[in-house]
């Protein structure tokens, strides 16, 4: 299945229904008094949020939400029914944004959480509200108001408590698969990873913690460059930060300042996460150089861990630092 992480679509609320123009029709009453009910309201388009969903893949099919009309009020007093509300379910940490302004309607972060996206328009009066000691058989009534309707624009930001980064072709997805049960494409070319992957990293001892892989970021990323423009936001949620660095390459450290450039200038506060620098393919790597890069990263405040995707060395050691810091937290 794809992951579909931006859409847009329409939304429509219900008209009210139309008020009533009714009169009683009792036996000796010829000119009974004014009977007509009130029209319905029309239903809303409610948007919900729930951690079942990963993917705006639904809004491919379908862009067009309407709500049920009011119904029209009757004789007899009798009041048109409510319309029903059409209930849109989108993934926890979507952002609903207005089409054409581009502002943020709302954040929905949590499972269950809902948003009014479009009201239903009140019913109409119905002609008992118009009768007067001047006129006592108003034939007046008025109709429902027009429901609410606009362009919406939907954004989906990954809930997930780690995101791995790095270049492309550093080793996150196969990182990915060592960590949890999920099954990215795994190739030796870059951006191989071409939409996030999510994984669940299972502990003996406390709750699970869900793993993403965001595709392969280059320089410029924060300005649109490559893949990364799409992505950046899929880490604004993370806790942690895995950093995956190619050990084995002559260009680690600059590789390194380049994703950290990035994040820096696409959301400063990124930097201020807990972040781990995963010195891959150490299978590979002189010891001297790790010794090396895990000197250069403790003069910056940052924590280094040589492991291999690939051999799985140190994979063990990797999640056992993950559960201690989720325990610590």
């Amino acid at each position: 299945m794809a992951f579909v992480d931006e859409a847009k679509f329409y939304v429509k609320a219900g008209d009210g229904g139309n008020g009533c123009i009714s009169f009683r029709r009792e036996k000796y009453v010829p000119k009974g008094g004014p009977n007509g009910g009130d029209g319905g309201r029309g239903g809303d388009v409610v948007i919900i949020a729930s951690q079942k969903l990963h993917s705006l893949i639904d809004f491919q099919y379908r862009s067009h939400f309407k709500a049920e009309r009011g119904m029209h009020g009757q004789g007899k007093d009798m009041h048109g029914r409510k319309g029903k509300n059409c209930v849109v379910t989108v993934p926890q940490g979507a952002v609903i944004k207005d089409a054409q302004t581009d502002e943020v309607l709302i954040d929905l972060c949590e499972d269950g959480e809902s948003f009014i996206a479009a009201r239903g328009g009140k019913g109409g009066l119905g002609n008992t509200h118009f009768a007067s000691g001047a006129n006592r058989t108003p034939r007046i009534a008025t109709d429902g108001e027009k429901g609410e309707e606009k362009w919406l624009k939907i954004e989906l930001k990954l809930i997930a408590d780690v995101g791995l980064v790095g270049l492309p072709n550093a080793g996150k997805s196969t990182l990915l698969s060592r960590l949890s049960a999920a099954n990215p494409k795994i190739a030796n070319y870059p951006f191989t990873t071409l939409e996030p992957q999510l994984g669940v990293l299972h502990f003996p001892y406390s709750e699970s913690c869900i793993i993403a892989d965001i595709p392969g970021l280059i320089e410029g990323a924060s300005d649109g460059v490559g893949l990364g423009h799409n992505f950046l936001r899929h880490i604004e949620r993370t806790r942690i930060l895995l950093h995956v660095v190619d050990a084995s390459h002559e260009n680690t450290v600059p590789d390194f300042k380049t994703i950290n450039s990035e994040l820096e200038k696409y959301k400063k506060e990124l930097l201020d996460r807990k972040r781990i620098i995963i010195l891959n393919k150490s299978d590979i790597t002189e010891d001297k150089r790790l010794a090396n890069l895990d000197k250069y990263f403790k003069s910056i405040g940052l924590q280094s861990l040589p492991v291999s995707a690939k051999s799985g060395h140190n994979i063990d050691a990797l999640k056992e630092l993950l559960a201690t810091l989720f325990n610590n937290h």
